[in-house]
């Protein structure tokens, strides 16, 4: 476990009639809460009234049954849970943001980050507009709303902005009348929709989601793609669809998702368990037991139990009070929460050769507290395997690594990281082998710029915004 974060997560309802959408955007939050645990907001439309609320918390803290009976019943509602990459986690920049214009209004929340945030935020001051928030969120529904007074309808400014706005987004927008949601020309960030059998519309940042409130899996919005849902039923704008290579983040299947989510067609779940396997075939080694780091080197684990024959154990106990350890900002905060977060099973372990799978090295600070964990605990050897290749570049896409100074593989040789990891042996996913784990072949667009630094966009020229930071005083 590292310095990543999860990115976002968001949720649309859109019901023939009106019923608690509230609560159905709640339960769908609640099966996102691993994408963004910094805060959360819910909009619910009633008859063209946008009653909402949002704040910093965990959802089930932040809605309690107060809360969800002032949000009251409606036919539209949006749902969101944050974790900035753009914008501190401040109350301020929590999501979904209402805006009320000349037209009427909208509700928008969105997962990504705009590359050409910086540009638009000036170009957009330049003209009096005046920002309240540090969120590139707060750019976008700007630029959708100037583009919504020269159009006949939200989709319709939408489709408009969607050429000025470059960068990884999936967004949804609710208006009086419709939901709509929106996906970026590459397609980084997932995005699907679905169906209750009582006839209600949902739009989720992962099909567990639409699990979770009892919706099918319809199929995923494509690249480019804007989909309307109103009393009409559904309709489709494709203007943008096949314009720019697809990229889906790669790391959506070895670590943002969860393993009972389906992304393009593929199980999370069985995604990490090929990831296992292979490092079993490439990394070999004698041992005794192979567990995984909780919760995303489990299904790996797995994996590479199952294709070496080395028998599966629980290496660790997780404590399911706490949030993940990336979560919270400041590395001795981390530190803390490791400590905390994480126990060894001993009798797993003790006197034992161990494999260890985990998803990801990046700053190598966490991953060697993790193996010091289990040589207390007895472990004889540690054989750490990650199902991820060697981070050596940037994102700025939405995954939070800001500076190659902050990553290991960087700055150290293969040997140095094993040193500072504390293990026995280290072995790295191949990098081909990230297209046997999403069962597709080399030619479907996936973005691995942070693992190869082929970026599929052009790159900002200013990435930090720290000029418009601010402290919020509650």
């Amino acid at each position: 476990m590292e310095n990543l974060h999860e990115e976002c997560g968001v949720f649309g309802v859109y019901s023939p009639k009106k019923t608690n959408v509230a609560a159905t955007t709640y339960y769908g939050l609640f099966a996102l809460q691993h994408r963004g645990q910094e805060s959360c907001g819910i909009v619910v439309n009633d008859e063209g009234v946008f009653n909402h609320y949002k704040d910093s918390g965990l959802v089930n803290d932040v809605f309690t049954p107060e809360v969800m009976a002032e949000l009251g019943e409606g036919n539209i509602a949006l749902g969101h849970v944050r974790y900035g990459t753009t914008g501190k986690g401040d109350r301020v920049n929590s999501q979904p943001i209402v805006v009320n214009h000349v037209k009427g209004r909208m509700a928008l929340a969105y997962n990504g980050n705009i590359v050409n945030y910086m540009e638009l935020r000036q170009e957009l001051e330049m003209t009096g507009a005046i920002f309240h928030t540090t969120s590139d969120m707060e750019v976008i529904s700007y630029i959708i709303t100037k583009e919504r007074l020269n159009s006949h309808s939200i989709e319709e400014a939408i489709d408009c902005a969607m050429d000025k706005i470059k960068g990884a987004y999936s967004i949804v927008v609710m208006s009086p009348q419709k939901l709509i949601a929106a996906r970026d020309k590459n397609g980084f960030k997932p995005l699907c929709y679905g169906q209750t059998k009582d006839g209600r519309y949902i739009v989720a940042s992962e099909s567990c989601a639409l699990n979770a409130v009892g919706a099918k899996l319809i199929r995923e919005i494509k690249p480019g793609e804007i989909v309307i849902f109103d009393k009409d039923g559904i309709r489709t704008i494709t203007n943008h669809c096949e314009k720019e290579k697809e990229a889906l983040c790669i790391f959506e299947y070895i670590y943002f998702a969860r393993p009972d989510s389906v992304i393009e067609g593929q199980s999370v779940h069985k995604a990490r368990m090929i990831a296992g396997a292979a490092l079993a075939k490439d990394y070999p080694v004698e041992a005794d037991v192979v567990i995984g780091v909780p919760d995303s080197g489990i299904d790996a684990a797995v994996g590479y139990a199952k294709e070496s024959g080395i028998p599966y154990g629980v290496g660790f106990i997780k404590n399911k009070y706490i949030g993940r350890t990336f979560i919270a900002p400041g590395q001795k905060v981390r530190e803390d929460k490791v400590r905390i977060k994480l126990n060894t099973v001993s009798e797993t372990v003790k006197g034992k050769r161990v494999v260890l799978i985990d998803d990801s090295i990046v700053r190598g600070t966490t991953c060697a507290r993790i193996v010091k964990l289990l040589r207390e605990a007895g472990a004889k050897e540690v054989h750490m395997r990650v199902t991820a290749p060697p981070f050596i570049d940037l994102c700025y896409y939405g995954t939070d690594i800001d500076s190659k100074e902050n990553l290991i593989a960087c700055t150290h040789s293969l040997e140095e990281i094993k040193e500072v990891a504390g293990v026995d042996s280290l072995g790295f996913l191949r990098k081909e082998r990230l297209y046997e784990m999403v069962n597709k072949d080399e030619n479907k667009g996936f973005c691995m710029a942070c693992f190869d630094s082929n970026f599929p966009t052009e790159l900002p020229t200013e990435f930090s915004n720290s000029k418009y930071e601010q402290k919020i005083v509650k």
